[in-house]
Parts: structure tokens; C-alpha cells; sequence
């Protein structure tokens, strides 16, 4: 996100938006997305930038599996289809769903039998099925993506079964969108074999680099068949963090991933990477697409984006000032009012530890400021795993606008708010996403967290204060009499820990107050 925004929150807390009625409305929606392959229905529940994903089911139908010969949706997939979307709107009734937004992509709308396909399902669950076309598929799926990334920028590319949308982003908007017919569904049925795949894919992407013009920024991936590849690149690479949303690729790594599928078994591919049978006979062409892709429009680094067309129908609802807000910030404001012990103490905490990061980068206070919010969010987990817990939870909770390497960062720093060592735990391979320099950093966020948590017990008494000397390697704690006896002995042999790991002198001043 932008600089100044980000400088901004950090400053001040301000308001949250999740109680305000415009925002509350979004409490639980619920939305339904038949696709060319699949059928998803989710709900999304609570009110934060990152919203939680209250009910999520997909059932793989391959609706437009057989259309290059019929015309028609797949018999049996447009079955299942009819038999998802009737248990969809069971399970939305028993949910209290006043609402279901059902949108259906290219399989229904190229599909000859695509409006009595909709007449049907209509007829069956009184669902009334949206058919959006292709520069609509992709402007939803861009839209996804600023769920996740609010100031991103660059080229966002959704491949579904029957098609592949491309959409250009930057300062928060939607820009240039187009669509074409490179879904791996498609090209399955293409004739002439391997070399007439190839000789379509290379000049159909030709064509979108010409509407497109240059993209020379960062490129966003969406939609499963892409998910998939990037699965398949980290079992390739012995990847450690198993989350697929933000994980990076490089040109280079598409390329030996791409060859890597075109060498593998693809059975026991598919049995160690955790596909579906259904999911792994679409990868193949898929792969050619990608390297295509990559080739042609030469992106600086490619990016997995979980959230799509489903996120992108979620962030149509939500209000600007809810968009304009940042996704991790919120989350974690959501996640303290609803499980911290004392919903509010993480501004106070915040503002304690600031001084040890007053010349951190903007990016970096934005991950303190997340750090103090959840400090506390997992005190019901018994006290011998609370670390572990804190850590599992930051690093694989759904949260948007962390980098993998912010994820560790505050994985980390909460682990080290109940644990001095971070060593001998099951998490260690992934700290290597991580210099050393940032893993001291988040030890010294968590160890300073870990003490000043001892401080307070009630709103806005600021009972202690922080000085830091970094050139002098002084720490300086300045404590209020009446704060003198908190300061007993396991809080001071918590502050004597951080003073180790910051490499410094203690000094402990008492004043008035």
C-alpha cells in the first residue's frame, strides 16, 4: 500500500470501522461463483479489511468440459452443477442468508444451453444467476486482488476452465481489461495435437500484449489451475511455508516448474502436491500457458493471489473507506476486539514499544503495529503451546498484505511475547524466509511486547516509557512511582532479556509521574 497511507495508520489508531452500520451490513454475505470447472460457494463473515471465511465448499463439475465439439455445457457437470447449487441454497437458508449472489462465467455464457441451464436452476432453487462476460470476470478479479493488496499495482491474470482474463491495476483502480479463450478446458479441445496448442497459445498472447501494451510490473495470478503450478513449484523447490496466498515465483521458476510438470509422472505428482485427479489434468496445458505468458509480457516478479472473482464480489459491497483501509491493520483490530483480554491495550502497548523502532521503515512499524494488536489474541491456548500457537496462527491465518516474509516476522515477534528461545520448535526451517537481522528484530518486538504487557491493566495509564540510545547501546526504562510495584522480579528478568537482545546497557529511572 502507499507510503503515506501506511505512515498514516501508523500514526494514529484512529477508528475502526468494523462496528459502523455500513460496514456491519457485511457481517456474513454470502456468494456463489459457477465457474467453467467449478462451483463454489462461500460465505464471508465478519466485517475487517481480511474477512473470515465463515463457510467455503467447491464442487468440481467441469460444466464446459466437451464444449469446443458440443456447444453445450457438459451433461454431467451441468448435473452436479444443478445438484451444488440446490445443497447451496439449503445451506444459505439454514444460515439465515437474506442473500445469495450467484454469478456464472464462461461456460454458461458461451454455452448454447447456457439461459435454460439459468431457467432451470432458477426454476429449482429460485437462485437467479448473473452471467457477467469476460471484461466484468476480470474487473471482479482485479477487484479481488485489491481486497488483498489495496495499493497494488500491475497486471492480474484469471485463468478459469474455458477462459483467461487479464486486467491492468494501479493506485487502487481498475484499469484496461480483456479476455480470452485460453482456458486449459478449451484447449483440450483444440485440434491438431501439442503443436497446434502451442502455435494458439504463443498468438493469442501476442494479441493480449497488443490490447494490454507493456506490463512490465508485477503479475498477480489467480484462479485454481495457477494455485496449482504454484503447489507444484514449491514441492519442487522444498518450499517450507505451505501458503499459497503471496507466495512468489520468478520468471525463472516458471519456466523450470513448467518443464518439471512436462517431465513428472503426473500421478505421483499430483498424490504429493495434494491436487485432485480433476485439478491435475488441467495443469499440463495450463503450464504452457504460463510460460507463455511470463515470456511475453516479462513481469519483474509474479505473485499468487487467493482472492478473485468471490473477493472481488465482496470489495463491489464494502463502502470506500473501508477499501482505503489496510487489510493486515484491520484484521488484527477485528481479531483483539473480539478475543484479547483487554480489547484497546494494544494502542497502549504500541506506543511503548515504538521508541525501539523509531527509525524502522514505515512497512516495518506497520507489522509492530499488528504485532501489539494480536499480542494477546491467543491467551486461551494452554501455556505450554501459547508460542507455538501465536506463531501458527500469524503465519497461516487468512490475512491480507503479508509477504511471506512478513508472516515469519510476526510469527516470530508473537512468539517471543511468550517464549524467550525460539529454538527447538517445529517452525525452524521457516525462519530461513528470514535474515538474521529480521529475526532479531521481531525477538526484540516480542521481548519488548513480553515485558510491557506487565505494565498495564487498565486503559490509557501510561505507567512506563521507553528511551533507546542506539549508538550508545542504552536502554532506558523511565517508571512512574506508582508503577514501581509492578516492576517485580519476572518483570525484571523479562526487561534483562530484552537488554541482551538489543546488546545494551539497562538504566531504570523512578519518577513522579
Amino acid at each position: 500500500m502507499p507510503s503515506e497511507t501506511i505512515a498514516n495508520d501508523v500514526g494514529s489508531f484512529g477508528l475502526s470501522l468494523f462496528d459502523d452500520p455500513s460496514t456491519r451490513a457485511l457481517s456474513r454475505v454470502g456468494v456463489v461463483d459457477v465457474g467453467s470447472n467449478s462451483v463454489r460457494f462461500v460465505v464471508f463473515d465478519g466485517a475487517a479489511r481480511s474477512p473470515a471465511y465463515f463457510y467455503n465448499e467447491k464442487i468440481m463439475c467441469a460444466l464446459g468440459s466437451g464444449m469446443s465439439e458440443t456447444g453445450n455445457l457438459s451433461p454431467t457437470g451441468r448435473e452436479r452443477a444443478l445438484a451444488a447449487l440446490i445443497r447451496f441454497k439449503h445451506l444459505a437458508d439454514g444460515m439465515g442468508l437474506s442473500d445469495l449472489t450467484v454469478v456464472a462465467t464462461a461456460a454458461v455464457r458461451d454455452a448454447k444451453d447456457g439461459p435454460d441451464f439459468c431457467a432451470e436452476v432458477l426454476h429449482n432453487t429460485g437462485l437467479r444467476i448473473w452471467v457477467i462476460d469476460g471484461k466484468e470476470e476480470a474487473r471482479l478479479s482485479a477487484q479481488g486482488v485489491l481486497l488483498g493488496w489495496p495499493g497494488a499495482y500491475g497486471l492480474i491474470c484469471d485463468i478459469g476452465g474455458s477462459s483467461m482474463e487479464l486486467a491492468e491495476i494501479s493506485d487502487g483502480r481498475v484499469g484496461k481489461r480483456v479476455t480470452s479463450n485460453l482456458g486449459p478446458l478449451k484447449l483440450q479441445g483444440l485440434k491438431g495435437g501439442q503443436k497446434a496448442r502451442k502455435n494458439h497459445i504463443k498468438e493469442t498472447i501476442a494479441e493480449l500484449v497488443e490490447t494490454m501494451g507493456a506490463q512490465r510490473d508485477r503479475l498477480f495470478l489467480v484462479g485454481g489451475s495457477w494455485r496449482a503450478i504454484a503447489r507444484i513449484d514449491m514441492h519442487r523447490r522444498g518450499y517450507p511455508l505451505h501458503v499459497l496466498h503471496e507466495y512468489r515465483m520468478t520468471p525463472a521458476h516458471v519456466s523450470r516448474t513448467a518443464k518439471y510438470i512436462a517431465d513428472a509422472d503426473l500421478e505421483e505428482l499430483r498424490s504429493a502436491c495434494g491436487l485432485s485427479s480433476a485439478r491435475m489434468a488441467l495443469v499440463p496445458l495450463a503450464a504452457l500457458v504460463l510460460k507463455q505468458l511470463v515470456k511475453a509480457f516479462k513481469p519483474k516478479d509474479i505473485a499468487i493471489s487467493s482472492y478473485g472473482i468471490r473477493e472481488g464480489m465482496l470489495y463491489e459491497q464494502m463502502p470506500q473507506r473501508l477499501r482505503d483501509r489496510d487489510p493486515l491493520i484491520e484484521a488484527s483490530r477485528f481479531a483483539e476486539a473480539k478475543d484479547a483480554r483487554r480489547p484497546g491495550f494494544g494502542k497502549t502497548l504500541y506506543n511503548f514499544v515504538l521508541p525501539l523502532f523509531k527509525s524502522a521503515p514505515d512497512a516495518r512499524k506497520r507489522l509492530v503495529k499488528a504485532a501489539c494488536l494480536l499480542h494477546d489474541v491467543s491467551w486461551r491456548a494452554h501455556p505450554d503451546y501459547r508460542a507455538e500457537v501465536c506463531f501458527d496462527n500469524a503465519t497461516r491465518a487468512n490475512l491480507g498484505g503479508l509477504k511471506h516474509s512478513e508472516r515469519i516476522f510476526l510469527g516470530l515477534a508473537l512468539l517471543h511475547r511468550y517464549s524467550n528461545s525460539r529454538s527447538k520448535t517445529r517452525f525452524e526451517d521457516l525462519y530461513t524466509l528470514l535474515d538474521d537481522k529480521a529475526q532479531l528484530e521481531a525477538e526484540i518486538l516480542g521481548k519488548a511486547m513480553r515485558f510491557g504487557a506487565m505494565l498495564w491493566m487498565e486503559d490509557g495509564a501510561e505507567r512506563a516509557k521507553f528511551k533507546w540510545y542506539p549508538k550508545k547501546r542504552i536502554l532506558e526504562l523511565r517508571l512512574t512511582r506508582d508503577a514501581l510495584p509492578l516492576y517485580g522480579e519476572v518483570a525484571e528478568a523479562r526487561l534483562q532479556s530484552l537488554a541482551r537482545s538489543l546488546e545494551a546497557e539497562l538504566i531504570v529511572k523512578v519518577h513522579k509521574g
